[in-house]
């Protein structure tokens, strides 16, 4: 059973020229599911986290965030609101260290610090911003790292990194873009570790090209092609969806007919 609406997308579509990248799209995000969008290159899937996050205007449609209408508010206005977003490339600061990426981030989304002229003036480490950027870097394992520069961490941690800078804005929607990209196996694990019990506390939607961790990680599965999705539902039977198997690997999965194990 589907809680409540959180986000919202009616006939949301994305034009670059000729060119539709997203098109007349359809979704919405239940508050406290994990949620993952899964598609093939080109498919539209981040030009479509792009609009719902702000980053991008769309170019008809609407887009609502807890009831409200977002479709022409700023990325920083929706963070304000608690949608906060990662990246498919690593957006971390190596020229400083990691408490104060952690610092930057939420200062920069607090409304104490409107004016940048403030962050010339007193602290920019009050003690209730320090308090929330040791929180989120002990969630990550980070703590012992929180004076290392930035730029020592190996990409993995660089990964943490981000995710810790993103919960410090304490969010009621997390949108993670491929969070397991360009990662070693044991980092892989770690992030879903994390990414698991962070779900358990908020609402997270999740695109990844490494379709396998998804089906464990997420109760929903949407697959987008051709900037519009073509399935939707549980991981299992979506990744069995004929038209999915043609879109990504042409050939359909004889494990797919093995009935299902009936419910206890």
């Amino acid at each position: 059973m589907h809680g409540k609406t959180i986000v919202e997308s009616q006939r949301v579509s994305k034009r670059f020229g000729d060119f539709t990248a997203v098109d007349g799209v359809d979704y919405s995000i239940f508050e406290g599911e994990a949620a993952g969008i899964i598609g093939p290159n080109g498919a539209g899937k981040s030009t479509f986290f792009n609009l719902i996050t702000g980053l991008y205007h769309p170019s008809e449609g609407v887009i609502r965030f807890s009831g409200r209408d977002v479709t022409r508010l700023s990325a920083d206005q929706r963070v304000g609101m608690g949608m906060v977003r990662t990246f498919q490339l690593v957006s971390v600061f190596d020229s400083l260290p990691v408490m104060d990426n952690l610092v930057l981030a939420v200062v920069r989304a607090s409304p104490d610090f409107v004016h940048k002229s403030r962050l010339m003036v007193g602290s920019a480490h009050p003690k209730h911003v320090r308090a929330a950027c040791e929180e989120a870097l002990t969630r990550v394992q980070l703590e012992q790292k929180a004076g290392f520069m930035t730029s020592e961490l190996s990409y993995g941690d660089k990964r943490m990194l981000e995710i810790a800078m993103a919960l410090a804005l304490k969010p009621k929607l997390l949108l993670l873009d491929e969070p397991l990209a360009g990662l070693s196996d044991v980092e892989i694990n770690q992030v879903l570790s994390l990414v698991r019990k962070v779900s358990e506390e908020l609402t997270v939607v999740i695109i990844e090209h490494k379709i396998s961790y998804l089906v464990g990680l997420v109760s929903r599965l949407s697959v987008m092609h051709e900037g519009r999705f073509i399935a939707e539902g549980r991981p299992q039977d979506v990744l069995c969806d004929l038209t999915v198997r043609r879109v990504y690997w042409g050939e359909h999965d004889p494990a797919c007919d093995a009935p299902a194990a009936s419910p206890e």
